[in-house]
């Protein structure tokens, strides 16, 4: 929580900042046309938003322009979660809006997307050379037997061809997922299986640290293991040729084709993202093409305020939903910066580095690398011209306040700094960015316009400035349609409304102040959020334990007051294994290789045993808070556990640690 020397905020919008603001300006509109209030700022206009929910969505599609080809007849049909129903009747398309700049004559060679990569070399993409891409790759989708509903995958990096062939893919209606190349074989059969997609965009490698990463073998892999494929399309990144029987990516995009944009009903299934709980396969989240539209358009253009004149850079991969976010900047009408690249390479500067050559408005990073910057002693403010940078905005885990004083300090002191918080589930935030708040230490502005946020205590009651866990009480537009493969919604019903029935509980320690803003703590499950991107224990089993010298591991993420994230992966060995350096190399080549570079633990620990619970299953969450430094009695049911003396072990590490 924020201490007393830390009530006065350290940033506070000016009037002429607050008067030129998208959602000042929506609030006006909005009181005239559809009776919001007129007075009482941000703090009203958030009231009635989730009070009046169907009355504001229909503003927000109004004020936007949203193009319903065919109109809908009611904004919220069943309002229940999971389940509501939205713009019922309503037909769309996604890529339509996306590309709404090309057909002004002004801006037709205006950059819809700069792509920066390691050799800090831009490269724009207009936007009339944009919509002639996605024209001809969706007829040649077409021609490849592509239809609505049709599941097009990408292994590929953060480069213009990933957003040209996910705009070609919602053209013709079929639904885009996509993996990050460091994702190793496994991790991406893991999640593209499940979808069984009929078209997969692949690399034959990609660029990091300074390194070229070959994937032919790779691609090779997922082409044998995906036979649901009609078709491989092979971009060149490392300039090698197509393997055989793969389609090249300069060929399908040669024609001058305008594209025909597939009218979808609201509903439809845009992209499926994947979040890792702590058992099973990853869960493939469906989220549909017009709640994207609406959700994106409120949180982009009047949250982050963004619009034509501006240039939006967020680093992130593909396998991140900030990817799928970045690139609806585009439905504002803004310039997408692309970084395709490690986030320290050369050196720690290189985002910023990026920001100031590409002229980004707004940035976005991970709390991880604003801490990052501060402990390597940068000055960015000073040795780059972040002049048009009016906002920098972190999200991935909580930027401690620490970080706030430093970007403050060390950017700018008269920044925006947006903090937000949300989740791959909704493709959005629950909270954090809000042009016209002050910006207090240590805190997210205030929640979202739409989301009725609480914190609730274990028995469903709210609380104020108090730690509960962060609740959603109506729906959003978009929040999963359904899971992949969950015919009767019972995983989608226990992921968030199993604790509090009809609720939406997302699975963080969240404080909501007396003033309306937002505290987040950490994940109150056991889910490893690394650098933003969410991966299961289960992940982390599967890959260790074929490993013969690991009878049983457990693996832990913990949030750490500093801002860091201290992952330790405990084994407990085979007889007559010893855990010295080879087989600590081994765990962590087997991770990085078969699963993910980020989810490399920071340590390997031998343990004497892992404990569960009387029905077998390994207890993440209490020796998640006995190494925060719960007491045992408070951070476990002792009748449950199979073996209790196990949990001193990490009391101990837990004391050796403060």
């Amino acid at each position: 929580m924020t201490s007393a020397a830390d009530e006065a905020p350290l940033w506070q919008p000016g009037p002429d900042r607050i008067a030129a603001a998208a959602v000042t300006r929506f609030q006006s509109w909005a009181a005239e046309h559809h009776g919001a209030p007129a007075e009482g700022g941000y703090a009203s206009l958030h009231r009635w938003s989730v009070d009046e929910l169907a009355t504001f969505w229909k503003a927000v599609a109004e004020w936007f322009d949203v193009r319903f080809s065919t109109p809908y007849e009611e904004v919220i049909g069943d309002r229940s979660m999971p389940g509501a129903n939205w713009f019922t009747g309503a037909t769309l398309n996604y890529a339509e809006h996306a590309l709404r700049a090309s057909e002004d004559p002004l801006r037709a060679d205006a950059p819809a997307l700069i792509h920066v990569d390691e050799t800090h070399t831009q490269v724009p993409t207009s936007w009339s050379e944009l919509r002639r891409q996605v024209g001809s790759l969706a007829a040649e989708l077409r021609a490849l037997g592509v239809t609505p509903g049709d599941r097009v995958s990408g292994y590929l990096p953060n480069i213009p061809q990933a957003v040209v062939a996910f705009l070609a893919t919602a053209a013709v209606g079929g639904v885009w997922t996509s993996c990050a190349p460091d994702f190793g074989a496994r991790s991406v059969l893991d999640r593209f299986q499940q979808v069984e997609p009929v078209v997969l965009f692949t690399v034959d490698g990609y660029r990091y640290g300074g390194k070229e990463h070959h994937r032919a073998d790779t691609v090779a892999e997922l082409r044998r293991e995906l036979p649901t494929l009609r078709a491989v399309v092979h971009i060149p990144l490392l300039g090698t040729e197509a393997p055989e029987g793969a389609l090249d990516w300069a060929s399908l995009v040669a024609a001058d084709t305008e594209p025909v944009f597939e009218q979808v009903a609201f509903d439809h299934p845009l992209w499926v993202l994947y979040s890792s709980g702590t058992t099973g396969l990853p869960k493939a989240i469906v989220q549909s093409q017009g709640g994207i539209v609406v959700e994106h358009l409120k949180q982009l253009g009047l949250h982050c305020d963004l619009g034509p004149e501006d240039r939006f850079f967020w680093y992130t991969s593909t396998g991140w939903m900030m990817w799928n976010f970045l690139v609806s900047g585009l439905l504002t009408g803004a310039t997408v910066v692309l970084y395709d690249g490690s986030p320290g390479y050369p050196d720690v500067s290189a985002q910023w580095r990026v920001a100031e050559q590409t002229g980004a408005t707004l940035y976005g990073t991970s709390a991880a690398y604003v801490m990052a910057c501060r402990k390597a002693g940068i000055h960015p403010g000073r040795d780059f011209d972040l002049s048009r940078v009016q906002c920098v905005a972190t999200t991935g885990s909580p930027l401690p306040p620490d970080g706030f004083r430093w970007l403050h300090d060390e950017v700018a002191d008269d920044l925006w700094i947006a903090s937000v918080s949300g989740g791959t589930d909704v493709c959005t935030c629950f909270a954090g960015a809000v042009p016209t708040l002050p910006v207090h230490i240590g805190e997210l502005q205030a929640a979202s316009l739409g989301v009725d946020l609480h914190s609730w205590d274990p028995a469903g009651e709210p609380l104020t400035d108090e730690v509960g866990e962060l609740v959603v009480t109506q729906p959003m537009p978009s929040m999963p349609v359904r899971f992949w493969n969950d015919p009767d919604g019972s995983r989608y019903h226990d992921s968030y409304f199993d604790v509090y029935p009809g609720v939406w509980r997302h699975g963080d320690w969240i404080t909501l102040t007396e003033r309306g803003s937002v505290v987040i703590h950490g994940r109150s499950d056991s889910t490893l959020n690394r650098q933003g991107v969410r991966m299961g224990s289960a992940d982390i089993y599967e890959a260790v334990e074929r490993l013969p010298e690991i009878r049983e591991s457990l693996v832990i993420g913990l949030e750490e007051p500093n801002g860091g994230y201290w992952m330790p992966l405990f084994v407990h060995l085979a007889e007559g294994a010893t855990l010295d350096d080879a087989l600590r190399d081994s765990i962590k080549r087997t991770i990085r290789e078969n699963l993910s570079p980020r989810h490399v633990p920071d340590e390997v620990i031998e343990v004497p045993g892992i404990p569960h619970t009387l029905t077998g299953k390994r207890i993440e969450v209490p020796v998640k808070r006995l190494l925060q430094g719960t007491a045992l009695e408070k951070a476990v049911n002792p009748g449950s556990i199979d073996n209790l003396e196990l949990l001193h072990f990490y009391e101990k590490l837990a004391r050796e640690r403060r």
